[in-house]
């Protein structure tokens, strides 16, 4: 067993929560004062440990047995709408039993690894329950998708389940993408491209994307927006997520300067998750 630790501001909680939220083995410690915090991550094999460090820094040692607590249970499978069981779970005789107990359901199978997005993270969730409220008004069309900061690619794979004709997605991080990738093809899902991209400096297609899904940092967002909407498309729909309460008005203000604004937002806890797409669009629907 090995150990990745690093010190952090505390000013920084909220970024590190989101970054590994749905990871059983991560413990976060205030230090006396308030100020900082440890963060440390149990992992199985030091190559495990060597690939956050490379990622974050900090420092990776071995551990003793008697230095390792039992990691808590997988956490429960998520429900999206009545179309989807999102899971942790990877033990064949479990899934089984799984699908067995929720016959009428997709099931995905996305493990907690060092890849932000396994359902269980108030953004990812309802960014979740978006989509597929979106593909019931797409239904019997080709629909393409657009998925910024995919994360372990969970919302790329829905949009592939729930009928979209073309997926691509991106991440800023090379191991988030290569983690997409795994979960792509053990959800049967292989045609879905994912690319390591930084969105600040992505140049999308002309055409546009008719869903765009932006699970990013409200800092991201802010300067991304002009090329969020370079990538939607006329008549598109538009998820954003990963926006803490505090920075939301910022944030749609930001948007309202591209000609993007929101029908729908919806507030978990201390973040929130929007839809919405152009102002036109938006007015077309509701007159």
């Amino acid at each position: 067993m090995y150990l990745w630790s690093k010190l952090s501001g505390a000013q920084w909680i909220d970024a590190w929560e989101e970054r590994f939220a749905g990871n059983p083995n991560f413990v976060m410690e205030y230090i006396k004062g308030g100020k900082s915090v440890r963060l440390q991550i149990y992992c199985d094999t030091k190559k495990a440990a060597d690939e956050i460090f490379e990622l974050f820094g900090g420092s990776v040692r071995k551990v003793k047995n008697a230095e390792w607590q039992k990691a808590p249970a997988i956490p429960k499978p998520l429900k999206v709408r009545d179309v989807f069981l999102v899971s942790a779970e990877t033990e064949e005789k479990q899934l089984n039993a799984l699908q067995k107990e929720f016959p009428k359901r997709e099931l995905m199978i996305i493990p907690p690894e060092m890849a932000f997005g396994t359902g269980d993270h108030a953004t990812t969730s309802t960014c979740l329950r978006f989509l597929v409220d979106i593909s019931r008004t797409r239904k019997n069309e080709k629909w393409s998708v657009a998925d910024l900061g995919s994360g372990t690619g969970l919302l790329a794979i829905a949009a592939s389940k729930l009928g979209a004709s073309e997926v691509w997605g991106c991440d800023f991080d090379p191991f988030a993408v290569e983690v997409a990738k795994r979960n792509a093809q053990r959800n049967g899902t292989p045609d879905i491209t994912m690319k390591e991209q930084d969105v600040l400096k992505w140049k999308p297609r002309k055409s546009g994307y008719d869903v765009v899904l932006a699970n990013l940092f409200s800092t991201v967002l802010l300067e991304a927006w002009p090329v969020i909407a370079k990538s939607l498309g006329k008549g598109g729909d538009l998820v954003v997520s990963g926006i803490l309460a505090s920075q939301a008005w910022e944030v749609f203000e930001g948007a309202a300067k591209e000609g993007i604004g929101f029908s729908k937002v919806v507030k978990k806890g201390k973040w929130v998750t929007a839809k919405g797409g152009w102002f036109s669009d938006i007015e077309g629907k509701s007159s």
